[in-house]
């Protein structure tokens, strides 16, 4: 599928929004990919066919209560969402502890019947490899997952090793022939492997150490992952005209809102940085963050002047 200018110069413009910093010190990750949600977008525009499997959910062991953060899954149920809204066949993988955050999301989202894999912690990854790919799965989409570091082991951004609590998703993400995505917003998530190690560790806290070793093939990295599933959605909203009301239909902050707060309640789920269940995320309020995705979708809402 050919693009015009005018179509990359509003992702470019989307993926501007999305890169804000907030506090990670991760502007130099940002420069490192960028380009990489137009990379990401275009693949899937681009699919005659497509079919995607997300995988999210963070545990936060040390919450109250102890449960997945809202970051990830309220961004993936978005985007599945806007996808399932365009024809587009989904499901969403996780681990056991992730669970009840995730289906929240899904309900939250009104998609509740959206085909769910979990993996149990302890369990080898091969049914979920081979479900995927009996599904058909064209593109992997990682999203706020917490990636195995150089030393095969996942860390949270203390750098608090959390490998008891998750089963190591990566396999999943690398087991088949699709195409694969991610968003991430720390250096820790699954799909930042596509950096340099040592880009991660010049000004991330605890970098050296908890830098995930998996690798994408288009990473997409933002302020917050929520605000990159939020850019996908958008730039699809841009390079695939078909798709492009089911995508604006998807970023509206009232939805947005209603998946957080059924998550919340009902899963639960919490905000990663005050380990909270609150009605935040990345510390960060509900203002703050629709504010975010009013501007994506003033921009996806422009038309691309194609001649």
């Amino acid at each position: 599928m050919n693009h015009v200018p005018a179509q990359r110069a509003l992702v470019d413009q989307i993926e501007a929004l999305v890169q804000e910093e907030v506090g990670r010190n991760i502007s130099h990750l940002c420069n490192a990919a960028k380009g990489g949600l137009f990379a990401a977008a275009a693949s899937l525009a681009a699919a005659k066919a497509p079919v995607v499997g997300v995988i999210t959910g963070f545990y936060v062991p040390r919450a109250t209560p102890p449960a997945a953060e809202t970051d990830g899954p309220i961004g993936a149920a978005l985007l599945l969402r806007a996808l399932e809204s365009a024809g587009v066949p989904v499901r969403l993988a996780t681990d056991e502890p992730c669970r009840a955050t995730c289906a929240a999301s899904l309900v939250g989202a009104g998609i509740g019947d959206t085909p769910m894999d979990v993996a149990a912690l302890g369990a080898p990854l091969t049914p979920l490899i081979a479900a995927w790919q009996q599904a058909g799965i064209t593109h992997a989409i990682s999203i706020e997952r917490c990636g195995q570091a150089f030393d095969g082991r996942p860390r949270n951004l203390r750098g608090v090793d959390i490998g008891d609590f998750t089963a190591p998703l990566d396999e999943l993400f690398l087991g088949g022939p699709w195409a694969k995505l991610a968003v991430g917003d720390g250096g820790n998530e699954i799909g930042m492997g596509a950096l340099p190690r040592a880009l991660i560790a010049q000004d991330v806290a605890h970098g050296e150490t908890i830098a995930c070793a998996t690798a994408a093939d288009h990473l997409i990295v933002a302020g917050v992952s929520n605000w990159g599933a939020w850019g996908l959605i958008a730039a699809l909203a841009v390079l695939r005209p078909d798709w492009r009301d089911a995508m604006l239909e998807a970023l509206d902050p009232a939805r947005d809102r209603a998946i957080l707060e059924h998550a919340v309640r009902y899963g639960p789920a919490v905000d990663g940085v005050t380990a909270l269940a609150e009605l935040t995320v990345d510390s960060l309020d509900m203002s703050r963050h629709h504010a975010k995705l009013d501007a994506i979708r003033a921009i996806a809402s422009k038309e691309a002047v194609l001649f």
